[in-house]
């Protein structure tokens, strides 16, 4: 067996030992080897995590005390751990212990050294996760060793914000008693009081309320009793309601608010007309001092043109029609919590979906592009929100033009409709392509970048489906046309192209959209100017792409690309040519495509000829390129 194939089968005895708690194992296997192989043995990364860290996860004090104490590990080595189904990056082994519970683990790695403050890469303190999960004799321990109570995550939540959110009372109380920051703001502008407002925890409000915690704003204008009627937690509304500080107006909004929640949460019209008739009796109580509804000036056609109750007796006029009582709901939510906040779209969405399910896909095709619109004026580019309701788009749309799905569907999807999400899709990326240019993106920025050309690859996956059914194309290619003169590159470098080619192009959303590499797409791409030399940070050209990713259906896009100019000896950074990467039995007679510009450039190349200065530019880069 090679060196490298022992190293790999060790490093899986010692891993899966550590996970299934195999002291005993792990002893008759590391004892008798030299120090250096166990040192790396034991600090070995397996699919992102190390054996400290699984030991850690599971709970296998003996296993860490060896790893500790005879193994000599790094116990700040960090790694990926997984909790709830949800991946936690750059965790070091006592926040794992400390978020799992294990006490007896976190006293051996701190009694040991270990940094009590040391965070994840998100800036998540042992202390948080311990406080998150609720073990609270381990947070008591860790301040006892000098955990910090005050610092936040990178979101600026803190271990008493977070206590109060999962409503975990007791601890809770001790951090207040330590002193803990109770009107703390994180980043988005929410305190403690939001969190418990959110979360439903009468005890926790009162708590909060007795060490003087103020009722302030977040960064989207709301209160906590605006917060918990969003949520619907009724016991927290009419505590904070008869509260001397809340004025009229907010009590008519939280009353407002949890009516639309009953509706579209609970699903509960009488639940909902109860509290909208509280909120009329608040309205009309001063007859000197009426709070009428805002005149609207606007009715929406999404909403069915639906006009919002203004007294007891039209309420009384809708409570037998179930979807003039939705319509409410969400005029309500839009007028009270305004287009940014994200509740107003999600429940716009919500609405759209369910009717989707019932097979009435153009009253959800008209409420999504509604809710689109309304992302798009009052979000920033590229916001998770705004990719999430174009994603939805994408998936609604391959849904309809499945096959599987027959006739009946299709007849529900206009190519219209595809093609105003396709244009609002390639708006967003121009939006966010402005930004590149007034700032540096951050890494958060980048990655919703790569994310928004890569459901913008199904969308024109999808236009490209209708393009033949379309007399008239010349405004579809003019969008792309406008867009690819952006030359956007998403992850690696890939332009459009790389990704039309890329396999991994088809994983974006939980449900399938398009397959991925498309023949479809290169043609439609190529035939709107994308380039098809095109190199990527690895120097690969979409040809190149297409080799890797080669099956028994990517021959005709390799052999497209060619015809279209794509130069097959073209080597990326490793020296690479298309037909090196090829991984299948592809069909194609490379020879056939030998150009004498391609021998040349191939020669001057071999003899390290001198040629920059000598030869026109276009020419240089036809040598790069080989």
């Amino acid at each position: 067996m090679a060196k490298k194939d022992s190293f790999e089968t060790y490093k899986s005895i010692v891993f899966n030992a550590a996970r299934d708690g195999k002291l005993s194992r792990l002893k008759v296997f590391l004892d008798q080897r030299p120090k250096e192989e166990v040192k790396s043995l034991v600090s070995a990364v397996t699919s992102g995590t190390t054996p400290l860290l699984m030991a850690c996860r599971h709970g296998h004090h003996d296993v860490v005390k060896y790893f500790i104490e005879e193994c000599k590990v790094d116990f700040e080595q960090v790694g990926s751990v997984t909790f709830d189904g949800e991946t936690i990056d750059g965790a070091p082994p006592l926040w794992c212990a400390a978020a799992a519970g294990h006490l007896n683990i976190v006293q051996s790695l701190i009694l040991h050294g270990a940094q009590v403050n040391h965070t994840t890469y998100t800036s998540s303190t042992p202390l948080r996760a311990a406080c998150f999960d609720g073990h609270f004799e381990i947070v008591r321990y860790l301040v006892d060793h000098d955990a910090n109570i005050e610092l936040a995550n990178r979101h600026g939540h803190t271990c008493l914000m977070i206590s109060c959110y999962k409503g975990h009372l007791r601890i809770a109380r001790y951090l207040l008693q330590l002193g803990a920051d109770v009107n703390r703001k994180s980043v988005k502008g929410n305190t403690a009081l939001h969190d418990c407002a959110e979360s439903g925890s009468l005890e926790i409000m009162k708590l909060l309320l007795k060490y003087k915690a103020k009722m302030d704003v977040d960064a989207y204008g709301m209160t906590p009793l605006m917060a918990a009627a969003v949520a619907g937690h009724t016991s927290i509304v009419e505590y904070l309601v008869s509260r001397p500080e809340s004025t009229r107006q907010e009590r008519i909004d939280a009353f407002e608010l949890v009516g639309a929640t009953f509706v579209d949460k609970k699903r509960d019209m009488l639940g909902a007309l109860k509290f909208w008739n509280l909120a009329m009796d608040e309205r009309y109580k001063e007859k000197a001092n009426v709070i009428a509804k805002p005149q609207q000036n606007i009715l929406v056609p999404a909403y069915e043109f639906t006009m919002e109750a203004g007294s007891k007796e039209d309420l009384d006029d809708i409570i037998c029609d179930p979807d003039k009582m939705r319509m409410q709901a969400l005029l309500i939510r839009e007028r009270i919590l305004g287009p940014a906040h994200p509740d107003t779209s999600y429940y716009i969405r919500y609405r759209g979906a369910v009717y989707a399910d019932s097979g009435n896909f153009e009253r959800c095709i008209l409420l999504w592009m509604y809710a689109l619109d309304m992302q798009q004026k009052a979000l920033e580019a590229l916001n998770p929100m705004t990719q999430s309701s174009l994603l939805s788009f994408a998936e609604l749309f391959a849904y309809m033009q499945s096959e599987r799905h027959g006739e009946k569907v299709s007849n529900f999807l206009t190519n219209e409709d595809v093609m105003e999400v396709f244009t609002k899709g390639v708006r967003e990326i121009e939006r966010g392509y402005e930004q590149l240019q007034i700032a540096p993106l951050t890494e958060k920025d980048t990655s919703n970048f790569n994310r928004g050309l890569l459901i913008l690859m199904h969308l024109i996956c999808l236009v490209a489906k209708i393009k033949s059914q379309q007399t008239e194309t010349i405004p579809m290619k003019r969008t792309l046309y406008r867009l690819l003169r952006l030359c956007p590159r998403g992850a690696k470098g890939y332009t459009l192209l790389h990704l039309a080619c890329d396999k991994e192009t088809s994983s974006v959303g939980r449900y399938p959209v398009c397959s991925f590499p498309s023949l479809d797409v290169v043609q439609l791409l190529v035939e709107c100017g994308a380039s098809v030399n095109a190199v990527d940070t690895e120097r690969n050209t979409p040809l190149h792409i297409a080799a890797m990713n080669s099956n028994n259906n990517t021959d005709k896009i390799i052999q497209y690309l060619i015809t279209q100019g794509a130069h097959f000896d073209s080597c990326n950074a490793e020296h690479k040519t298309p037909p090196d990467l090829v991984r299948s039995s592809c069909d194609i007679s490379w020879i056939n495509y030998v150009t004498l510009q391609c021998l040349a450039a191939r020669a001057i190349v071999k003899y390290n000829i001198d040629y920059r200065g000598h030869i026109p530019k276009k020419l240089e880069a036809l040598i790069e390129l080989h």
